[in-house]
């Protein structure tokens, strides 16, 4: 049996199993079965240049921290209600990277697990139910967090006490306005909001965002955006949620993707890269908040903060620290973004380029005037570069958006295998 007809019978009994509607990569899916690296292979041995996945953060299956789960998952690994020093050695570590007002950490398996733990942290905190979100976004699966799940709903929540703003956005903006002006139609929104979810008699709890806005489309911030938004937030008697399940971890060229903003959340929630692929996630917030929650709400979760998810986050820490991946995010970043700049001066198909660290966004339109989406076109973009043995994928409102977020162990010579084939792939079309 050749490989396509491997394919085949893999995606039969997929579809039987998981059903036809399970979310897959591409026009023709891949048979990954080994990663190193910055490098994926299918089972033809073809191998591929990953630049989408953030999960394995530090790269594919880093020796480091494939040695630090499998001594720890060959000593002992429990659940969370017996005292272990793991949990204690990671959290202490990672608190002592962030503000000192974030040292209390509730830990998770997944990002959706975060976030509702911080819906509820923040409702119980206030009394009230309200949440604001923007109106492309996402932030997990659970019936709590999936209320805010705009993306996939036209722009307008999936239940109650849920209320969406336009995100910010630079490209596109508000009412055709700019600078300031952006920034104040945007602020009247989320005091509009707020205001709307008083007269109800909701009430206002919070607003969770991503600080970078990754699933709309890595937008450029109007001047201050996050500063007055959580002025705003905080002067309503809310909290300010940051879901940083992919901004975090050097992504964005510094540790933490709020860090560019200078605004502090009261509520941080972490995810994906956390553990290099191992499930490992949590909500960080002040000791005050998190122990007035914990006198009136039994939460413990069994598998969030075992012995073995907490090895590798620490070895993700250190392997962070150790080999500068910070510092390579922003330094192979900036090379990357000037090199779509330069790719963008010669395609008309390319309307913006935006990101930092090493997460871009490529935004595809018909028309540089109109702005109308390119959805076709960046589909086929990220097919041709899957043929040419480069993973990248797509995001935004109209699926326009090409998306790129490799490890931070990219370098710049695999810098420049993906702006060649990028280069090649706008040739194809």
């Amino acid at each position: 049996m050749n490989n396509t007809e491997k394919n085949a019978e893999l995606l039969e009994r997929r579809y039987r199993l998981i059903g036809k509607k399970a979310p897959l990569f591409y026009d023709q899916p891949i048979h990954i079965v080994k990663g190193e690296g910055v490098w994926l292979h299918d089972a033809d041995g073809k191998r591929y240049l990953d630049v989408y996945n953030n999960v394995p953060n530090v790269g594919h299956c880093h020796p480091h921290v494939v040695e630090a789960i499998s001594k720890q998952a060959a000593q002992l690994n429990i659940h969370t209600r017996y005292l272990h020093e793991n949990i204690l050695n990671y959290g202490e570590k990672l608190t002592g990277l962030l503000d000192d007002s974030l040292s209390m950490l509730f830990l998770t398996c997944t990002g959706s697990e975060a976030n509702e733990v911080a819906l509820r942290m923040a409702r119980h905190h206030t009394g009230k139910q309200g949440i604001i979100c923007s109106n492309a976004t996402y932030h997990g699966n659970t019936t709590a967090v999936d209320a805010l799940a705009t993306l996939f709903n036209d722009g307008k929540p999936n239940g109650p006490y849920v209320k969406a703003v336009d995100f910010p956005d630079s490209y596109r903006p508000l009412n055709g306005l700019s600078g300031d002006a952006l920034t104040d139609a945007y602020m009247q929104q989320i005091k509009d909001t707020i205001a709307a979810f008083n007269e109800e008699g909701t009430g206002f709890a919070g607003m969770l965002i991503c600080p970078i806005f990754a699933n709309e489309g890595l937008p450029d911030l109007p001047p201050n955006y996050l500063q007055k938004a959580a002025a705003l937030v905080r002067e309503a008697g809310g909290l300010v949620i940051f879901d940083e399940v992919q901004s975090s971890f050097g992504r964005t060229g510094k540790m933490w993707g709020h860090e560019h903003s200078g605004v502090t959340p009261d509520i941080l929630t972490l995810g994906k890269p956390m553990g290099n692929g191992h499930p490992l996630a949590g909500a960080i917030c002040s000791p005050e908040l998190g122990n007035a929650y914990r006198d009136d709400v039994m939460y413990f979760n069994t598998f969030g903060g075992n012995p073995v998810s907490c090895a590798a986050g620490l070895a993700v820490l250190e392997v962070i620290e150790q080999e500068g991946l910070v510092a390579n995010s922003l330094q192979v970043g900036q090379y990357i973004k000037a090199g779509l700049q330069k790719l963008a001066a010669t395609q008309a198909l390319i309307g913006d380029v935006r990101g930092s660290g090493l997460f871009f966004g490529i935004e595809l339109v018909l028309d540089q005037q109109s702005k109308t989406p390119a959805t076709a076109e960046a589909a086929r973009i990220s097919n041709i570069m899957k043929e040419q043995g480069v993973l990248i994928s797509k995001i935004g409102r109209h699926d326009n958006i090409l998306k790129m977020r490799p490890p931070i162990c990219f370098r710049q010579e695999h810098a420049d295998i993906l702006l060649s084939n990028l280069a090649q792939a706008f040739a194809k079309l």
